[in-house]
Order: structure tokens, then sequence, then C-alpha cells
């Protein structure tokens, strides 16, 4: 009676996340910054429910896996990231960045260092990974994540970018900040690593977070929960899903599991 299983409906295939950071694994970003490498987390998530399409989450990449894969191969997980990568931006005149196909394939807590002089800015230099299973459970207690909506159609991103070297040098030291406070489970330094990548983000790329094709008020919704707890960033640009930091449950908002193996 009840013998079919999520994966049937969903797909058998992990999900992630990207905390602070984001938009330094694109070579347009990286590029310009004056102490590489930048780095930014991506986050493994088990797939336990169906999450957004358009909203951050890497599914568009996660689509192309399931059509290539069908589920995650048990090989090298660089060469797989490097074959998914391949796979989806072919041909592409705005290719993702490598961050979705990493945050995807690889198990754990991760942080991706990027610098324009290696690969040409499209594959970290360098991953630093954690799978402590102590970090996962923290990590999973204090991340509160928000629905609030995909991005609609004709939205872009890139439409303004404001590259200052400066800026993009934050945004770099951002993730690193945020793998820094997982780890040592420093909830008020995550935050702060959240609302600084936000606030490199409304800097560099404006339409990450004002659009004239989104109607909600992103900026303001954001700037009520930084202000209420200790930091709260976006998923993607656009909108998508507003993670908040706190240890205190947030009304309305639900957890993820992460994916350790």
């Amino acid at each position: 009676m009840h013998s079919r299983k999520l994966a049937d409906v969903i797909g058998n295939f992990p999900y992630r996340i990207a905390l602070a950071g984001g938009w330094i694994d694109q070579p347009f970003c990286s590029s310009l910054n004056p102490t590489p490498p930048g780095s930014m987390v991506v986050v493994g998530v088990e797939p336990e429910f169906l999450w957004m399409e358009r909203a951050g989450i890497g599914t568009g990449t996660r689509n192309v896996a399931l059509k290539l894969w069908g589920c995650l191969p048990e090989r090298d997980p660089a060469q797989l990231v490097e074959e998914l990568y391949s796979s989806e931006n072919q041909g592409m005149k705005d290719p993702s960045g490598s961050q979705d196909m990493i945050g995807l394939i690889y198990p754990g807590i991760n942080r991706l260092d990027y610098d324009a002089s290696h690969r040409c800015g499209i594959f970290p230099s360098h991953i630093a990974s954690n799978t402590n299973p102590e970090i996962a459970k923290w990590l999973e207690q204090v991340i509160n994540i928000l629905p609030i909506g995909p991005r609609p159609p004709g939205y872009s991103p890139l439409g303004i970018k404001n590259l200052d070297p400066g800026w993009v040098q934050r945004l770099g030291q951002s993730g690193k900040a945020c793998f820094d406070a997982i780890l040592t489970k420093d909830l008020g330094a995550l935050g702060a690593s959240m609302n600084e990548c936000m606030l490199c983000w409304k800097t560099l790329l404006p339409n990450t977070v004002a659009h004239p094709t989104i109607d909600t008020d992103l900026i303001g919704l954001l700037a009520f929960y930084q202000s209420r707890y200790p930091g709260a960033m976006y998923s993607g640009c656009g909108g998508g899903y507003l993670f908040v930091a706190s240890e205190e449950p947030v009304p309305g908002a639900f957890r993820i599991k992460v994916r350790l193996a």
C-alpha cells in the first residue's frame, strides 16, 4: 500500500544549500579579487522533501544530474563535478558556477577557495571539507529556512554590475569567516558572515535583492530578520529561501539534514 518511496517522486539525489561567499565562484568576480583565493561555503543536504525550483538551491543542476546519472555515482567526486559542469554548461552564455555541482556531489560542509589564476577560476583551487557529525548537528540546529518565492520569469541578477575589487575581496572573506564560524560553532560569527555576504551582494550586484520583476520587498524582509536574529541571507539571487541564523526557533521556518556520506 505504501511501498512507494519519496525518491521515486523527487529523484534519489542530494540537494545543496550555499551560505556566505556566493558569486565568488564566478570568474568575472574572482578575477577582480586583490587577495585570492576568495571563499564560499556549500552544504550537502539530504533529499527529505521537494525544494522549490528557481530558488538558489541548485535544482537546475540537480535535474541535469538526475538525467545524466539517475543517482550519485560512487566515483571520484572531483571527476563527477567536471562531468556535471560540462553537461550543464555546454554552449551557455552565462554558465552556472561550479559551486552548484560541488555542493550537490560533496558531502558535509565545504569551503570552496576560488583563484582566477587556477583553471581560469572555473573550479576551486582548494576544497576544505568537514563531515564531523557534531559540527553538522550544530549547523542543523541553527540554520532556519523560510520559503520566500522562486525567481520570477524574465528576472536576471546581472543587469547591474558594480564590481569593485575591495567589495569582491570582502565577499570572498565572508565565505572564509562563515566556514570558520561553523567549525567553531560560533553563532554570532556565522550570522555576521551571512550579513556581510548580503551587503556584498547588494553592493556588487544590486539586482540580486531588487529588480523590476520582483514584487516582494526582499531588502525590507532581510533587514527585519537581520535586526532580530544573529544573521540572515537569501539562498540565492532574487529570493528563493531566507536562511536565518538562530538557536531559537524562527516562526514558519524549517531545518535541513546535512548529508555526511
